[in-house]
């Protein structure tokens, strides 16, 4: 990457010593990099895990048993962003808060590499922990190398680092999925530690060239506040400790007095959320409005992620058992699975971008809702695609890895419908109120989707039986159709934005 760094003139207020990446302030490159090899561990550990869950050289789990706690797992990383946010907010500022975040998510995968079935939740709850705190506040630094929200570059930036991300994504399956399935698992896990560990040392290096408020706490407890905030911590791990003590010296213990409250948890606190911003009577009629519009956005949004993120558990859980891994004779680990979506990204990304700038020039551009409901058709599409390998696997036979890449490409194509719109539409829809708590609000769709996707499991709703699948199917189409049926009465509430 150095040889991306040339020389320009300094900007004021912008940090760095006068060196860009790519036209971009310095401090691009150590978060790029950061992020860059924070999602290669985290890719890497979450191609390996439902491949793990049921091995039987890992947790030997079953396949309902596994896509639980893939979902919970993911449920909560997405669950934590918010405390993570306000942990930065209220604590230990942005950049303290990344650093801790990275030994954390280290920590957690070496446990993980430990060989013992006793520390494996332990290191998955780490690596929760480390990824809530680091994803509400990594995106926030890459805002503050910029001149405001009006700065050319600004998105361009955001463009750069997605970039980062994606291609830490692409690489991870291939090499610690490949480790992990063909050297041993827990070899596996402690590669994705030494990848967190290289962001880790990277973003120390580099964090002179970040904006001075990275390191700024922007709303500080005061003496009292900490106080209060220490006595209920200690008050809620107290009765966690106490009740789970009761329930494991009674010998009732079972894994799902770990699932059934976080997945309950990763339902109910989205509700919660939405519930207090729409009733919040400090909120104006037009905020009213626009909050009534977004739930339509974020419970369709929940619907998608439901669907899209059993990309990483049913499906992949289907491609080991059941179907034909190899191009031309030539067999590869499952896990690489994992690395079609990235890829895909990376390459229509920039088509898409061109595409809606050309149809905006004609004035033909589809609307936010137009999108919104295109991409939850598509991830539905994706899972009526998912019917034919499983009716291929019932028959005897293995189904062809192309089915599989079928599924995947239509579920990308759904996203770049949907995921950027998404993230639009909260940050211009937000309350003035919870401006800054909005992002985390979107990530909780996330949060909703798999929850649910961890009951049905618990449940013991077999998500690769055809009948689960096609009615799955079902109502994200139906959902995408009403989304459409609906779009003049959404497009009323979102009033002035579009």
């Amino acid at each position: 990457m150095a040889s991306s760094l040339t020389k320009d003139s300094a900007s004021p207020g912008i940090p760095g010593s006068g060196k860009t990446f790519f036209g971009h302030p310095r401090g691009l490159a150590t978060l790029f990099m950061t992020e860059m090899w924070e999602r290669f561990s985290y890719y890497g550990m979450r191609a390996l895990l439902p491949l793990y869950l049921v091995a039987p050289g890992g947790m030997a789990m079953s396949a309902g048993t596994a896509t639980a706690v893939y979902s919970v797992y993911l449920s909560l990383v997405y669950l934590l962003t918010m405390p993570g946010g306000w942990f930065a907010d209220r604590i230990l500022g942005p950049r303290k808060t990344v650093a801790a975040a990275g030994v954390v998510i280290m920590l957690g995968h070496l446990t993980l590499a430990l060989p013992s079935a006793g520390t494996f939740y332990a290191g998955l709850g780490l690596v929760a922990i480390g990824s809530g705190l680091l994803k509400a506040n990594i995106s926030t630094m890459v805002g503050q190398l910029y001149d405001g929200p009006d700065d050319p570059r600004r998105d361009g930036g955001f463009t750069v680092f997605y970039m980062g991300i994606n291609l830490g994504a692409f690489a991870a399956p291939l090499v610690i999925g490949t480790v992990g399935e063909n050297v041993g698992w827990h070899f596996g896990f402690a590669l994705a530690a030494v990848g967190m560990g290289l962001g880790l040392l990277q973003f120390l290096l580099g964090s002179r060239h970040l904006a001075p408020q990275s390191s700024v706490v922007p709303k500080p407890l005061s003496a009292a506040e900490k106080s209060a905030t220490l006595r209920k911590s200690a008050l809620w791990a107290g009765i966690a400790v106490v009740a789970y003590a009761v329930v494991g010296l009674s010998g009732n213990y079972t894994l799902n007095w770990i699932l059934v409250p976080l997945t309950l948890l990763g339902v109910i606190i989205p509700v919660l959320v939405l519930v207090r911003i729409k009733r919040d009577r400090e909120l104006d009629r037009d905020e009213q409005s626009k909050m009534s519009a977004y739930i339509w956005f974020f419970v369709a949004a929940a619907v998608f992620w439901m669907i899209y993120d059993q990309g990483g558990s049913t499906l992949s859980i289907f491609a080991n058992a059941s179907a034909d891994n190899s191009v031309f004779g030539w067999e590869f680990p499952v896990s690489w699975y994992q690395s079609v979506n990235p890829v895909l990204i990376m390459a229509l990304a920039p088509v898409f971008a061109w595409f809606w700038l050309a149809l905006n020039r004609r004035g033909k551009e589809p609307s936010t809702i137009v999108k919104f409901g295109s991409g939850l058709v598509l991830v539905g599409a994706s899972f009526f695609l998912f019917l034919a390998p499983l009716s291929i696997a019932e028959g005897g036979h293995k189904a062809a890895a192309a089915w599989l890449v079928a599924i995947y490409f239509t579920q990308t194509v759904g996203e770049l419908l949907l995921s950027p719109v998404g993230l639009s539409v909260t940050t211009k829809m937000a309350p003035a109120k919870y401006a800054s708590q909005m992002m985390g609000v979107w990530f909780l769709a996330v949060t909703a989707g798999d929850a649910t996707t961890g009951l049905l499991s618990i449940a013991g709703v077999d998500l690769n039986r055809p009948g689960v699948v096609a009615m799955e199917a079902t109502l994200a189409v139906v959902a995408g159709v009403a989304v459409w049926m609906y779009r003049s009465k959404v497009k009323a509430l979102m009033g002035d934005v579009r």
